[in-house]
């Protein structure tokens, strides 16, 4: 069984800086792509960042220059760096790994997500 555990989050002042961080958890050997989602309140669900096993990254237009992703493959964990942060950056924040196989050669389809954190920019 995989599960993914988010930890982070917050209340913080516009233009100050959060981290966050998501291990996945089980008999993991490997996993493909691991990435940041979000939802605001009325709003649908929408990718903020994702990054492959070789280190290969994409980002939102809109957290660009302010949020870097990152990931420590041996720990199956990503990693959210948000700078500069704004009100709009206001959001439930979605951890999702796909791509994965563990250790006993089994694939794992499909998404997988974790619990979600709140993040809030407000002064």
């Amino acid at each position: 069984q995989v599960q993914l555990v988010e930890s982070g989050g917050g209340l913080v002042q516009p233009g100050g800086s959060l981290r966050h961080s998501c291990a996945a958890s089980g008999s993991i050997f490997s996993i493909n792509r691991m990435g940041w989602y979000r939802q605001a309140p009325g709003k649908q669900r929408e990718l903020v960042a994702g990054i492959t096993s070789n280190g290969n990254t994409n980002y939102a237009d809109s957290v660009k220059g302010r949020f870097t992703i990152s990931r420590d493959n041996a720990k199956n964990t990503v990693y959210l760096q948000m700078n500069s942060l704004k009100p709009e950056d206001t959001a439930v924040y979605y951890c999702n790994a796909n791509g994965i196989v563990d250790r006993y050669g089994r694939i794992y389809g499909g998404d997988y997500w974790g619990q979600g954190i709140q993040v809030t920019v407000s002064s």
